[in-house]
This record gives C-alpha cells, structure tokens and sequence, in this order.
C-alpha cells in the first residue's frame, strides 16, 4: 500500500508532463540516426499530442513538427516551428497552407490528386521542392506483419496500378518543381525491425525503379518507446542504415516522425476516488473523477500501468472494480483483486499514457482537464481545464 504524498496539491483528474522525459527520447532518437546517418530530421509527430507546452518544448529541442492538417500547421507556427521546420503530410492540407508551406521550405510530401494540381500554381521563377507518399500494402510487403490477407493502405500513391507513376510523371513536367523526397509511413501492428527494414526496401527499389535523385526518405512513425525487450532506437536506426546500404542510399537523410515513442512515457494521468458503493458479495465499484476517456479513448486496452495511493490503511477485499466519472456502464477502467479497499479522497495515478490521450479526448460530459509540469521543486499549470465559458466560445446563444 503506497500513501498520498508528492500529488496531494495537485486538482484532479489532471495530466501531468515529465519534460525530462520528452527531452531524453528525442535525445535518444537523434544519437541513434546520428550513429549512422550525416542528415536525419526528428519530426514530432502532433497528432499524439498536440499540447502547445509540448511543441515547444520539442522545437527547442531540433525536433521538427510533423502536421496532418491545416488547423495542425496553425498551431505550430503559433507555437514558434518556421515553416523551414515544418514536415506537412496528410490528405487536409488547404491549398493556403499547403503553397505556403511549399513556398517557404517545409517539407511537404504529397498525398491527393488536388496538391499535385495546386503545384500548377507556383510562382515560375523559383524551384520548389516536394516529396511525395507512396502506397504500402504491408500483406504484399512483409506478410508476416500483416493483419488479415489483404493488409492495404488508403494512403499513398500506388506503385501496383499507375497512380505512382502518373503522380512524379505530372511532377516532372513542371520546370519550376522538383521531387525531392519519399514519404512511406505505415505502421505495421508489430512495430518490427524487420517490417521497417522490408518496407525500406520496397522503397528503394521504387526509387531505383523510376531512377530518382531524392534528398530523403521520410520513414514515418509506428516505433517502440522505453518498453524493455523491444526494439531500441538504435536497432531501429542500425536498419535503416543496412537497408539503405545495401541499396547505395545510405547518404540520404532519413526522416523519422516517432509519436507514442516519444509522448507515451512522459505523461501521467492522476484522478481521485469519489464514490465507493458495494454492490454484491465481495464486490466494490470504485467511481473516480477521471474516465476511460481520458486514457483509453479508443476503448481497447486491457490494462494499464496504475499505482494506488492511499490516504491511511484499509482493509483487503476481495473485488474493486475501478469506473469513470461519465454516466456510461462500460466506463470501467480495471479490477483490483484482493488490494487495499480505495476511499473517498483516495487516488489513482496511471503511467504512461501521453499518446493518443488528450488529442482525442471528447467534450463528454466533463470537459478537458488540468495538465501540470513535474519541476524540481514542484508542478506549475500549463493548461487550465475547461469550464462552460471555453465551451461556449465562438458559439450563438
């Protein structure tokens, strides 16, 4: 049994960020690339975890902002990233910030029909410079990564029909563009090495294929973080290197746009317990002021990494079954078996949960809440939670 002690203070539910953390993996990250590689771009992948503190943070510190959206390039020169340190994917650009983004030296890698016709309408007096995606279907690829018989992407250009081909061949009749880089990401449910050092592959015989003189090749996301008996991130940089080696292209800057590596660690979420009702037998449901929202928000995992912390000592019981705060049955989180009974005013401190969280948490019920800094001496606020006036801003009542 552990008792309250350094997260007494602190209003729940809240996030709380360890910016020591985020420093060490992108740290960590970029000394694997730079082991192997004279250029490498760390792009930090904002769809994760789009905390304004967070981007910051990862700018200062040479990562890049890896954007999937208009809305996304926004908040990323708001939050201080010059466009030349931009890398901007995705099908929702805008055709403003998709020629802005061309225009001023972001690493734009293309992925409809529409931006290779918005490429029609640069200025003719510069060269602009443009990468473009390409189509994995991981089942043709690496099978023994694939989920299901037919694991195929509807992202990218195909290389299978003639999409790929038409898409550089419309590119290269453009005197004023030149296509400079390959995009590939694909996550593969393993995360493997060896998916990366097959899907590497299949792009370098695409590019020796159509005889391509590129600067990158942009490897996307998909990695394992700080998880013990897993790929590290120098595995995943030493197969890149043999990859890319054995193929003559190991002089290309590798790009790498990591989101759970980098974010998953370096955020906790605590909540407090609220209500304790004994229901049957030896059964307690246990309702706390977070919700499974707000760390599983895809409803699909199974356990989490989660202390208990107590405010005195209690009695063990046989069944606690740990619920959120929304009105939902299925808003049940875990079970404790034969554990301290929890009380009111007792909390709940999960690890590890800074990917895929706060971005797709839904205005359900109770609106986003606080996220706090770990300092050296203590937390400070850098997001308050919303109340009804955030709510309602911008809204005809």
């Amino acid at each position: 049994m552990e008792i309250i002690s350094q997260h007494k203070d602190l209003i729940t539910p809240c996030f709380i960020l360890d910016p020591r953390e985020l420093v060490r993996s992108i740290h960590g990250y970029q000394t694997a690339l730079n082991s192997h590689f004279e250029k490498s771009v760390i792009g930090y992948s904002v769809k994760t975890n789009s905390t304004p503190y967070c981007l910051k943070l990862a700018g200062e510190n040479g990562a890049y902002a890896e954007v999937v959206s208009y809305d996304e390039y926004e908040l990323v020169k708001l939050c201080g990233f010059d466009q030349r340190h931009i890398i901007y994917n995705g099908p929702m650009k805008s055709k403003e910030t998709f020629l802005d983004a061309v225009m001023n030296g972001a690493i734009v890698n293309i992925e409809t029909k529409r931006e290779l016709l918005w490429l029609q309408e640069l200025p003719q007096d510069r060269i602009f410079r443009v990468g473009i995606r390409l189509n994995i279907n991981i089942s043709r690829i690496s099978p023994e990564d694939a989920e299901g018989d037919n694991d195929n992407s509807r992202f990218g250009f195909s290389d299978d029909t003639m999409e790929f081909a038409d898409a550089i061949g419309l590119i290269k009749s453009l005197s004023n563009v030149v296509l400079d880089g390959l995009h590939i990401h694909r996550t593969a449910h393993s995360r493997s090495i060896r998916f990366y050092k097959k899907s590497i592959g299949y792009a370098c015989e695409v590019i020796k294929k159509y005889g391509l003189h590129l600067d990158y090749i942009d490897v996307g996301g998909g990695y394992f973080g700080i998880f013990s008996n897993k790929p590290t991130y120098q595995q995943y940089s030493d197969s890149f290197y043999e990859v890319l080696s054995q193929h003559g292209l190991e002089r290309l800057c590798i790009i790498v746009e990591p989101g759970n590596a980098l974010v998953a660690s370096c955020y906790d979420f605590l909540s407090e317990v609220i209500d304790v009702k004994h229901v049957e037998g030896e059964c307690w449901f246990i309702t706390t002021d977070g919700s499974r929202n707000d760390i599983d928000p895809f409803f699909k995992k199974s356990s989490y990494w989660e202390k208990e912390l107590y405010r005195t000592e209690t009695s063990v019981v046989k069944r606690q079954i740990i619920s959120g705060c929304t009105c939902l049955e299925y808003d049940r989180l875990f079970t404790l078996t034969d554990k301290p009974l929890l009380s009111v005013g007792d909390r709940i401190l999960y690890k590890n949960v800074g990917a895929y969280t706060m971005c797709l948490t839904p205005m359900f019920i109770r609106y986003v809440p606080n996220i706090y800094v770990r300092e050296i001496d203590g937390y400070s606020l850098i997001r308050e939670k919303w109340t009804a006036e955030e709510y309602i801003q911008k809204s005809k009542i």
